[in-house]
């Protein structure tokens, strides 16, 4: 009985981890949403480089996004525009003093997205070398049967994780160096780079892999 016990338990904790809830938007219990005028930044990006994507990868003779420019990545969020990587375009931020591996939360990302439920998604990746680069472990338990519109509004916060753009725009999404910790070629209390890489939202496997490198 108790060996059965046991297996049910592993099962029905194998199906919570499949429908996990992560921190739900803006204004919501237990939200990890950080504003961009909390007293808790201590510094913000100095130098930035962009990769464009295309507008649209699914038809690139749209060509390359173009709006913005890579001095908009820098200084305080919402303060200096904001600059398109494109679909699967990343940038490169640096810093003037290095991010260190502190208590809880380390530094945020920011994004432009609309409201709570349209979201622009990227993936996270650190560097304290510029060279070798480490990616944050991302969820995302957003359905994958049917493709969604390039305008829907059918982002939902609580079922995605280590995703930049989560959150809306002016709130940053919060990342733990800790969660790297281990890592050879990686430093998280010398932390000089972070890439910002577009998610590209289709369904098309072979779309969804086609980014610069």
């Amino acid at each position: 009985m108790n060996n059965i016990a046991a297996l049910l338990i592993t099962f029905l904790c194998s199906i919570l981890n499949l429908h996990a809830q992560f921190p739900g938007p803006v204004g919501t219990v237990g939200t990890t949403a950080i504003h961009k005028d909390s007293s808790i930044f201590i510094g913000w990006a100095t130098g930035c480089s962009v990769t464009r994507g295309y507008q649209d990868i699914s038809n690139t003779s749209f060509g390359y996004a173009s709006v913005g420019d890579s001095s908009m990545a820098t200084g305080q969020a919402g303060t200096s525009g904001v600059v398109s990587l494109g679909d699967g375009g990343y940038a490169i931020l640096t810093f003037q003093n290095p991010i260190t591996n502190g208590v809880g939360f380390d530094f945020a990302v920011f994004e432009n997205s609309f409201n709570d439920s349209f979201l622009e998604l990227a993936f996270v990746e650190v560097s304290s070398d510029g060279v070798n680069y480490f990616r944050f472990p991302a969820t995302s338990n957003t359905q994958t049967t049917t493709q969604i519109g390039p305008f829907d509004n059918t982002g939902d916060a609580t079922k995605l994780n280590n995703l930049a753009g989560k959150y809306r725009v002016n709130y940053g999404t919060p990342f733990d160096l800790e969660e790297l910790s281990g890592i050879d070629s990686l430093d998280i209390n010398a932390i000089t780079h972070i890439k910002i890489i577009d998610v590209v939202g289709s369904i098309n496997p072979l779309l969804r892999h086609l980014r610069h490198q």
